[in-house]
């Protein structure tokens, strides 16, 4: 059974983190896609660790893709790229915006050659308005959409969340708009051009925040691991780590109280009679609830949250959550041979289904590995691609044995 996406083409002009996100769960999805570098190559491929001078980081990225390598600066690169998209039926870029119009690949350029082209444009800021022209990176996005301001603890410097969330959040974006273009295209036969960004984005997560700000004109606050609208729902200190709890609601507090902590005249103190006291009074629930907690280890209170019926699990470092029997069940962490650095660990799909919907079907590719066999199907001849070889528009590398 085919996958989705199978048959479809999709051209990456994207780099870093946001667009090759995107482009590669189409992958998984399916498509063909062709990721287009500069001669130095995504800005990725330096992120360190490297084994055997790839970029471990980089590979885990860019899975189900090709790769080509094209000065796009030249005029000849410019047109091969113009070529490749017209044979595409999925353009995704993230240059700084008004970037493609002067290299002549921009939306419209390429909707004369191709009328129906799904085309995506990824930027921090947006295509338009006071910043439309400003370049972005995540943390810039993070700190724009108030994400910094409350991340963290009370009192504390404005912290950044511990993933690039802005960058992915975009990706994940892009990657909704493009699938429902595509199914539009199929129903009504047209193609269409989006954007979105970094900003707008992560911006667009901040749902109880936006509802809280507009529906009573609170600005939100870092609250460490709290819940700013439910309690007990955070993390919480234990004998050898931290355990999270979700008990927010009357149902479940009543079970926390009695049968996970033993303490039920806690469900008699007017402080936290109900859900939004004990958000008001967080300060002296925590202080309750890790006195108990203290006296045993997250194993022990994670066993008596589960056979409560209650929400709860351990705060784990990134090892544990690796080595995890639950996270390895579900195959997350999956082993795939790279043609240089070997066989790799590399993130599993978090989609499953009853049928083929995503896979994982190669590595991730060297730079430029795939120049010739696009070119190829691209019209150009052995001689036209020796040419610009020689002349530094296109490199490609080679798969050794």
């Amino acid at each position: 059974m085919p996958l989705p996406l199978d048959g479809m083409r999709v051209l990456d002009l994207t780099n870093i983190m946001a667009g090759p996100y995107c482009a590669m769960v189409l992958g998984d999805l399916g498509a063909e896609v062709i990721k287009v570098e500069s001669p130095e190559g995504d800005s990725t491929r330096t992120f360190e660790p490297h084994v055997n001078g790839e970029s471990y980081c980089f590979a885990v990225l860019n899975r189900n893709k090709k790769s080509i390598s094209v000065d796009m600066k030249a005029p000849e690169g410019r047109d091969i790229l113009t070529r490749i998209a017209a044979q595409s039926d999925i353009v995704i870029e993230s240059f700084r915006p008004g970037v493609v119009k002067r290299l002549g690949i921009d939306y419209e350029s390429i909707r004369k050659l191709k009328p129906e082209i799904i085309y995506a444009s990824i930027s921090g800021f947006g295509q338009t308005g006071p910043c439309g022209k400003k370049g972005g990176f995540d943390i810039i996005a993070q700190g724009m959409s108030g994400i910094m301001m409350m991340t963290g603890y009370p009192g504390g410097r404005p912290a950044k969340v511990g993933i690039a969330m802005n960058d992915i959040a975009c990706g994940v974006t892009a990657l909704y708009g493009i699938l429902g273009a595509f199914i539009s295209k199929l129903r009504y036969r047209t193609g269409q051009y989006l954007e979105t960004s970094l900003l707008e984005a992560g911006l667009a997560w901040s749902i109880w925040e936006f509802g809280a700000y507009f529906g009573s004109g609170e600005t939100p606050k870092a609250t460490g691991t709290r819940h700013r609208r439910s309690a007990p729902y955070q993390a919480f200190r234990s004998k050898d780590g931290y355990v999270t709890v979700g008990a927010s609601g009357d149902k479940l507090w009543k079970v926390f109280c009695e049968q996970v902590v033993g303490q039920p005249q806690w469900l008699d103190d007017k402080l936290f009679a109900s859900n939004p006291l004990r958000v008001k009074n967080v300060e002296a629930l925590q202080k309750l609830i890790e006195s108990i907690f203290t006296t045993q280890t997250t194993a022990y209170w994670v066993e008596k949250l589960d056979a409560a019926g209650v929400p709860g699990g351990p705060v784990y470092t990134y090892n544990q959550t690796l080595a995890d029997p639950q996270v390895l069940h579900r195959q997350m962490v999956y082993d795939i041979d790279h043609p240089r650095i070997g066989s790799m660990k590399t993130l599993g799909l978090p989609l499953k289904s009853n049928g083929q919907l995503t896979k994982i079907r190669k590595p991730a590719p060297l730079h430029g590995q795939h120049t010739r066999e696009v070119l190829q199907q691209a019209g150009y001849t052995d001689s036209d691609i020796a040419s610009l070889i020689e002349r530094s528009v296109v490199h490609e590398s080679m798969v050794t044995a």
